[in-house]
């Protein structure tokens, strides 16, 4: 630093600042700085930093697995909103989190020096299992952990409500549904307000059908689905299954939606180009990988606020985006 200060003629406090991104900095001061730095080749230390300010500007993140498009479009929002904010990421995938492998990524981040953590996805895991530092700020979404941290939700209850009653108004009475993973807590909610809405509408919620958000769960299903010629819709627990389950009924010879209706859920890009377009509850990815971000720096910079506020909840709409998968039964 001081080497770049004499090269620029400035002090090696202007040199602090402009390698901060503080803004009380002339421009052509700035310059000369910044021509200085990449002349001599010099980054800041950012362990002396971390040691002076107490942080590391990293932030570790914790999903189920990152493959799973909903844990990805997340995922890659958070890295965009966390690189505006000037911070790093640590991910750490964890496929078991109900084994120890929860407990080692809670260990390895301890070791890694990071200054908060979102959990995207853990399963059904107990947040003891991670065994975190008392003072770590925490963010969560889509776990068990967001009964005890601050976290960022999709009002997915209002989604499938949604969903079902547009199935239930076009005169669907029979209505399927292939679920996802049964450690999934969105797969258990999803499941249980399908039971629900076909319930108060008088109408028996038949067994459904074990999925795992594949397309090739929604295949499987589908094959058995298309036996069944009292089914006239199907409410899928993801987009993908959806599109498994559509291949099945093609391959059937059933047609979507004059045979049977179907309805996905998350509103992936693919969803628009299916065919027939398909029918789905749209949620924000984007904007829950962002307010993640934004919750967590939030409680960072403001660690003495109350355990009240701290456990608040944040929720994201859904939307019915109505396309072609669906129409009245047959026989209407």
């Amino acid at each position: 630093m001081a080497d770049v200060a004499r090269l620029a003629g400035v002090s090696a406090q202007t040199v602090s600042r402009v390698s901060t991104g503080a803004q009380n900095v002339r421009p052509e001061t700035k310059e000369r700085v910044l021509k200085a730095m990449a002349q001599l080749g010099y980054t800041p230390n950012q362990a002396a930093r971390a040691l002076r300010d107490g942080r590391f500007k990293t932030i570790g993140v914790i999903t189920q697995q990152v493959s799973r498009t909903g844990e990805a479009l997340i995922a890659a929002s958070i890295v965009e909103a966390a690189a505006e904010k000037g911070y790093s990421i640590n991910l750490f995938q964890v496929a078991h989190p109900e084994t120890e492998e929860l407990t080692q990524a809670g260990r390895r981040l301890s070791q890694q020096s990071v200054d908060g953590l979102i959990i995207i996805q853990a399963g059904q895991a107990q947040p003891a299992a991670l065994n975190l530092p008392a003072n770590m700020p925490v963010v969560a979404s889509d776990s068990a952990f967001i009964d005890i941290y601050p976290s960022v939700v999709h009002n997915q209850e209002h989604g499938v409500n949604e969903a079902m009653r547009h199935l239930l108004d076009l005169g669907h009475q029979r209505i399927a549904h292939i679920t996802g993973p049964s450690d999934s807590r969105s797969a258990l909610l999803r499941r249980a307000v399908w039971r629900r809405s076909l319930e108060e509408a008088g109408y028996p919620a038949p067994d459904p059908y074990l999925g795992d958000w594949s397309a090739e769960s929604g295949y499987h299903a589908g094959k058995s689905i298309a036996e069944d010629p009292a089914v006239t819709a199907v409410f899928c627990a993801n987009d993908e299954i959806a599109f498994g389950l559509m291949r099945a009924l093609h391959d059937a010879g059933r047609r979507v939606p004059d045979d049977v209706s179907v309805v996905g859920f998350d509103g992936i890009e693919l969803s628009e180009f299916s065919a027939p377009a398909l029918t789905t509850v749209r949620q924000d990815f984007h904007s829950v990988g962002r307010e993640l971000v934004d919750l967590l720096l939030e409680q960072m910079h403001h660690p003495s606020r109350s355990h009240a506020h701290q456990i608040a909840q944040r929720v994201v709409p859904s939307e019915l985006v109505i396309r072609d998968s669906t129409a009245q039964p047959r026989a209407l």
